[in-house]
Formats: C-alpha cells, structure tokens, sequence
C-alpha cells in the first residue's frame, strides 16, 4: 500500500528538517529522516571504509550471486548469497538494505533506489557521524584499496584520492594496490597523506637495506628494518586507540614484484603477536584494532590465533557484511568486520570503554545512498576540479549497454564477459584470459558504457594485453592453481581476488576437490581440450614486464565497444559447479 498524500509530506518536511534532499525517493519500507540515525552508545566511535578503488562518483555496484565458501567457512559469512543472505541476517526483501547487500532484483532496485557511494556523499555522512560521537571521540579507517581503481587515480598516479581521503579526514590507513604505483609514488603518496599509513608486515628486504633509498622517511625503521609505521596510538579525550597496520599479505603474489622489489610481504602471525604484545605493555592502550587487508576468511583465521586484539577491521574481498563475526582465541575474543567497497558502505562501531577495557559495543554497516546525503560542498569541489583536465575522455560514449554488466563473482561477471569477448574478437585468439579482479562498477540497462566505467574495470598499471600459445595441459595448471588460490580450505593458501575469466572455452570445476583434481570437461566449440595441442590465448595484465609495444587493454575493449555500439549479455560463461549443491554461497541468476 502506498503512502496518503499527508504520510509523503510529512516525510519530505522531515527529509528537510535532517538536511536530506528533498528529491529523496521514500519508500514503503524506509523513511528518508531516520535512515542514517544512530543514537548514542558508550563513549568512542570507530569507522571504517574499505575497497572503494577511487571511485569519487556514486556508482551501481551488484553484489555477487556466487561467493562459495568451502570447507569451514561453508555457509559462514561472508559466504552467502541472496536469500541465504536475507535469511541469515533477518533482512526484508524488496527494501533498501536487500539491495545494498544482495544481487537480488538488482535492476529493479537501482532504478528505485539509485546509485550509490560518491566521496561527496560519504563525506556529508563521515561529518554527521562524527558530529554526533560521544564527546567527540572518533577516528575514521580506510582498509585501503583507495588510490586505484579509476582513470583517474591512475592518471594522477593515486594523487587524486590523496587528495579526497585528506578531505575526508581519515586518520589511519593501511594498503594493497596503493604498492602498484611503485616505490617512489608510494612514498609521494605517503608523505602527502595527513593521516598515519601503518603496515606492521611490511619489511625492507636484506638486498635493499644496505643501500636503502628512503632512510629520511618517518616510516622506516632502521633497527626494525619496516618500511612503515606498524601502530599509532590515537588519544581520544583520554581513551587511548592503538591501530595497527596489516596491508595485504600476498601483494607481491598477486601483483608484480618489481613494482616494489624492495619491500616484503605476509601473514606473519608471530610478528603480529609481538607487535600486539609490545603495545599492549609499552602504550597502555585501553582499546586495540587491527586494520587490516587480509581479506575476511584470513582475518577470522588471524583473529583465532593472534589474542589481545579487540577488533579488526577488515577488507580486500570486498564482503559488505552488517555484523559482527565474535572469534574466539587462547585468551579471549575478537570482533571481525568488513565494510564492502567502492565507498558503498561505512562502518559504524560504538564502544563503552571504561577502567581500561571495552564493557561493551554497537555496530551499524550504514549503505551509502546517494540519493539520501546531500553531496558535501567542499569535497565536491574537489571532484569537479580533478576530474575536469580529463572530463571529455572520461565522457566519451563507447556503446550501450543492454543488460546489466557487472564483475563480482567467483566466475565470469558479465563485464567480464564482455572484455573476454573482446580480446577474442580484437586479437584473433582462440581462449581469452582475464583476471579475476573485484574491483570494477556496474553499467545497467541503457546506460552508455563510458570511457570512464571500462576504466573503472581495467585502470591499473600493467594493463598490456598478451598473446601466448600455450599447451591445453598448460591452460589446465594454471586454472588449477588459481582454483586452489580461491577454494583451499586454508584461508592462508588464499591469495585474493576471484577465478580467472574464460572466453571461447567452457569448463566444469569441483571446488571441493583438491589442486590438480578441480579442473575438468575443458572444451572449444564443444571440442575438448587437448593436453598437447597448442591453443593461442589472449590475456592481460601479467605480472611481468611486458613491451610497450603491446595494445593496453582499455584500448583493445574501446575498439570493440566501438564497432558493436549496443551489448547484450544475459548469461555470461559460467563454468558447470560440481560438488556444491545446496551450499548457500551459489545462487544462479
């Protein structure tokens, strides 16, 4: 039943009196005034955002409608999907929230409830939310992911969203894709930033410690040989915060070691434990969190091992998730968070902290809608003026999109598809490869695919599209080992992101088997996979240096979208899932 005409004025006088737009769509479900009230609890608040891959403008984003968790963490957030999802956590469907967190009904949804993100709307709600903290105790955590991801961001080498997040007022941030822009642009990067990067896991190798070029950066550590700051304790009006730093572990696994051949990565619980133990007897903090780009099936196998830590904030797998994960260790517990990506979601964590100790806690995941947040005037400023040198490129109209594109997901996202398609088609290859990224926006029906939104999928610093002949028994061990980078049930053996992409070949995979055993039925045109034949394959950003010589993949898709003007994909090459049926992380769509 709709609103009467008195019920919808007296929403829209409210909407006002909040400072919201008046043009905010109220639905049967949500009332535009109270959506963003929090009331107060206990005396600090913590938030968090994560994984917004530079994204300045609010977007779509359809979350995935496979995300398989194997072994242990079967049927565990962050391992579920549309209805489970619903179910697990009591959320209506057909409302505000079962848009923000499930793909279901994607289509119709965007078009009633918008877009969402926007560093101009995040920022309208980061100031309501820490005007309202307890006595003005608060800080704001950025899990990384942030200065990559767009055109911009690659074009101002991340200098752009240096530029936002010091606007925005984060205090502490840690890294992943941060480290793709190299050494040198990283320290830039860092020394510009106003708030404290901290990576406790980061180390100057041996190699380069003799010889170490940034010795006079307030980072590095000569005697602990880090390369960042580790913690930084944060005094809140007497309530003392320690942050400590875990930037992503595999970094120089899943992205080139050459960008940053002086630096090392890891786990490395034991050095954590120290770390922990240290500003626990040296600081006195009376609370401590963990930022953290493990990834969330990482962070709850850390949180299990690592004791003293209060809570993690977690990111990287991109797992918009609205509570608490409570994890038990040797000497207590841990809360597990994850705040989603593309400046989609924030944070929202009250505790009551006295006599040294957290007494207790409230958390919100707050969906950022931009059509109910006026933009923040001041860092809307800043949007228009960084995007305007290279407003005409970002704009320029590529083709239309027909059916929703999108890329999260285990298996092929429908963009992903599309780009697929693409290097089959541009570069005359027989299978085409595309990475299993997660970053990347959604592009609905009608909507023209821009410059701007291929970027938004393809922006990185190695993006020189390959050609390689391979053996099919080649192309079957390397989809192994990304399977087993993706399904192991170790969380420590999963090393990020999603399974590569396939074009011009079907497959099925049994994530249940173990490595060498989950790939099968490899077929061409119906054809199957030889082991010694030689197939040509099509691929892009390689993890080793490449010409220059070789198309950048954003040029290869743009000449596609070029000559095909309108795209349909309704089902993209999903591969046949075996061995986990019923498990509520698989839905098909």
């Amino acid at each position: 039943m709709g609103l009467s005409r008195r019920e919808f004025m007296q929403v829209m006088a409210a909407a006002a009196a909040a400072g919201l737009p008046i043009g905010a769509r109220a639905s049967s479900d949500d009332r535009a005034a109270g959506f963003y009230d929090m009331p107060q609890f206990g005396n600090v608040r913590l938030l968090h955002f994560t994984d917004c891959h530079a994204q300045l403008l609010p977007i779509y984003f359809r979350e995935p409608s496979i995300n398989i968790g194997i072994g242990a963490s079967k049927g565990k957030p962050p391992h579920l999907v549309g209805e489970h999802f619903l179910k697990y956590y009591d959320i209506k469907p057909n409302t505000r929230d079962a848009y923000a967190l499930t793909y279901l009904n994607f289509e119709q949804a965007a078009r009633e409830y918008g877009k969402v993100g926007g560093f101009a709307h995040l920022a309208t709600l980061v100031k309501k939310m820490r005007a309202e903290a307890p006595h003005g105790r608060s800080l704001l955590l950025d899990g990384g992911d942030t200065w990559q991801g767009s055109a911009t961001s690659l074009w101002t080498r991340g200098k752009d969203m240096v530029d936002a997040t010091n606007h925005l007022g984060v205090d502490v941030m840690t890294g992943h894709w941060e480290f793709t822009y190299g050494e040198d642009d990283v320290i830039k990067n860092v020394k510009a930033f106003k708030g404290d990067f901290v990576a406790q896991n980061v180390f100057v190798t041996d190699a380069a410690a003799f010889d170490y070029k940034y010795t006079n950066f307030s980072g590095y550590n000569a005697n602990t040989n880090r390369a960042f700051k580790p913690y930084v304790i944060k005094n809140l009006s007497g309530i003392r915060v320690a942050v400590i730093g875990q930037a992503f572990p595999y970094t120089p696994i899943a992205n080139p070691r050459y960008m940053f051949s002086d630096w090392t990565f890891g786990i490395q619980d034991d050095k954590m434990q120290q770390i922990v133990n240290e500003v626990r007897s040296k600081e006195k903090p009376d609370v401590v969190v963990v930022l953290s780009h493990n990834g969330m099936d990482v962070d709850l196998k850390m949180a299990s091992r690592v004791t003293g830590v209060d809570a993690i904030f977690g990111g990287h797998t991109h797992d918009g998730v609205p509570a608490v994960v409570p994890v038990k260790n040797a000497k207590g517990s841990t809360m597990v968070m994850n705040s989603g990506s593309n400046g989609k979601f924030l944070s929202v964590l009250d505790l009551d902290v006295r006599g040294g100790k957290i007494q207790g806690f409230r958390f919100k995941l707050l969906p950022v809608f931009a059509n109910l947040l006026e933009p923040d005037h001041s860092m809307q400023g800043h949007i228009d003026k960084v995007r305007a040198p290279y407003r005409k490129k970002l704009e320029e109209k590529l083709a239309v999109a027909d059916s929703v594109l999108y890329r999260r997901g285990n298996f092929n996202g429908t963009f992903d598809q599309m780009i697929c398609d693409a290097l089959l088609d541009v570069r005359d290859a027989d299978i085409a490869f595309s990475p299993g990224f997660r970053w990347g926006t959604t592009v609905v029906p009608g909507e023209a695919i821009t410059m701007e939104r291929l970027m938004d999928q393809t922006a990185i610093t190695y993006p020189k599209s390959t050609l390689t002949n391979m053996t099919g028994e080649e192309i079957k061990n390397i989809m192994e080992d990304v399977a087993d980078n993706l399904f192991n049930t170790d969380p420590y053996y999963q090393q990020g992101g999603d399974m590569v992409r396939i074009g011009g070949m079907t497959y099925a995979i049994d994530p249940t088997k173990k490595i060498g055993h989950r790939i099968s039925d490899m077929a061409i045109r119906g054809k199957p996979i030889s082991p010694g034949r030689t197939y040509l394959v099509a691929g892009w950003a390689s993890i080793h240096p490449q010409p220059d010589s070789l198309p950048d993949i954003w040029d290869v898709v743009a000449e596609y979208l070029r000559d095909k003007k309108t795209i349909t994909i309704n089902k993209p090459n999903t591969p046949v899932i075996k061995g986990v049926k019923g498990n509520p992380g698989l839905a098909y769509t």
